[in-house]
């Protein structure tokens, strides 16, 4: 088995994509937001989480980096730019492309960037960069990538957030369209060598979201215009999330972790605009 580098560089086909109000609606209750934030969750003045952008400009899933197992694949990294607020129903067409593979030793990091532009109007609306995790796929003598200096603040977080995830988290999120039986299938979960589903990452990334749009944000997805962060452990459905926030002038950093302490998004970057 061995991965594709001959995808490096290469623009895969143009993808389209478009989305209903009851698509956005159903993200945010996928992510956990309830009868506190019915501006997302309902059809009444309605407005889209901005981390429904990671999902808009996702490329296909049968894009292949080459012939491995998938249960050994688990997204690293995610980040994403808004160039404008997001509309309940909408739709993209979005070009993605393999940016690199490296070699970590244990396994191989292959990254991944995407654009979506506006199907009507043809102007850019999102910019996506991801990596994923390649567990046994490394050793090929590769470069290593790049680093992140990142270094939380060497002080208490401005703000802390905490928000509890439900048993079936997971099975709620998948509707949004990620049906990774990682998630969902105990025997699929055990082949990765977790002893139950373990809750998406991405639903992960945006519980994270919710807590940086409502301390920092204003509430406003107008004004959280882009994240970024690195996956570090499992959430599995029915633990809580804490998300530490510091704000560093015009920058703002965050972390994710679980109630024994363990960080499970780091590396947290947020954009917002101040009003």
């Amino acid at each position: 088995m061995a991965l594709d580098h001959t995808l490096i560089g290469v623009d895969g086909p143009a993808h389209e994509r478009t989305w209903t109000a009851k698509d956005t609606m159903l993200y945010a209750l996928g992510v956990g937001a309830g009868t506190s934030e019915l501006e997302f969750t309902t059809d009444k003045g309605q407005r889209v989480l901005p981390t429904f952008a990671v999902l808009a400009a996702q490329a296909p899933s049968g894009r292949r980096l080459g012939d491995f197992d998938p249960a050994l694949l688990v997204h690293a990294e995610q980040s994403f730019e808004l160039h404008r607020e997001l509309p309940p129903a909408g739709g993209v067409r979005t070009t993605s492309r393999v940016t690199g593979i490296y070699d970590k030793g244990s396994g191989a990091l292959a990254t991944l960037s995407a654009t979506a532009v506006d199907l009507r109007t043809g102007e850019p609306l999102i910019t996506s960069r991801s990596a994923v995790f390649i567990r046994g796929e490394g050793g090929f003598g590769g470069d290593r990538g790049p680093r992140d200096p990142w270094t939380a603040p060497d002080r208490a977080p401005d703000h802390k957030v905490t928000y509890a995830t439900r048993p079936e988290q997971a099975l709620i999120y998948r509707l949004s369209g990620d049906y990774n039986p990682l998630h969902s299938d105990p025997e699929f979960a055990a082949r990765a060598g977790f002893d139950r589903p373990i809750l998406h990452g991405l639903c992960t990334y945006g519980v994270t979201g919710r807590a940086l749009l409502h301390t920092v944000a204003g509430s406003d997805p107008g004004r959280l215009r882009g994240m970024s962060g690195r996956f570090t452990s499992p959430v599995f459905p029915g633990e809580s999330l804490t998300v530490s926030v510091w704000e560093e002038g015009v920058e703002v950093l965050f972390r994710t972790s679980k109630d024994d302490g363990t960080v499970v998004l780091d590396h947290g970057h947020a954009t917002i605009l101040h009003p």
